[in-house]
């Protein structure tokens, strides 16, 4: 997936909002308020960043070379996701999902006095 393609993934998550909070770059998509991805270059290459389940997200760095520990985030349930086309798209979009459902899951944790 390209960055275009990516972009348009995640802003078709429903009530997903894309917020610019540090300048014109990079986009962040929020839930309800809250994070759940951003994407960033990095040497003229697109990254995502992405929440996971800690154990899934070191077995994601192990199956996948261009996924890393997330770069700027807590590097247990952050991933950083290279798109340099070797991750198939329908793994690249189940990443997007899993962390939009983490997101979601907490928001339902939480009292509605805390979406903020």
């Amino acid at each position: 997936m390209n960055a275009e393609q990516v972009r348009a993934y995640f802003i078709s998550r429903p009530e997903t909002l894309e917020v610019f909070p540090f300048g014109v770059e990079p986009p962040v998509f929020k839930i309800k308020g809250r994070m759940y991805g951003f994407m960033w270059k990095k040497d003229n290459l697109t990254c995502i960043n992405l929440k996971c389940d800690p154990d899934e997200a070191r077995m994601l760095r192990e199956i996948f070379e261009a996924v890393t520990p997330g770069w700027h985030m807590n590097k247990e349930p952050w991933n950083t996701v290279l798109l340099d086309t070797s991750i198939p798209r329908q793994d690249i979009e189940r990443m997007i999902d899993v962390s939009y459902g983490l997101v979601i899951d907490k928001l339902k944790k939480m009292s509605v006095w805390d979406w903020s």
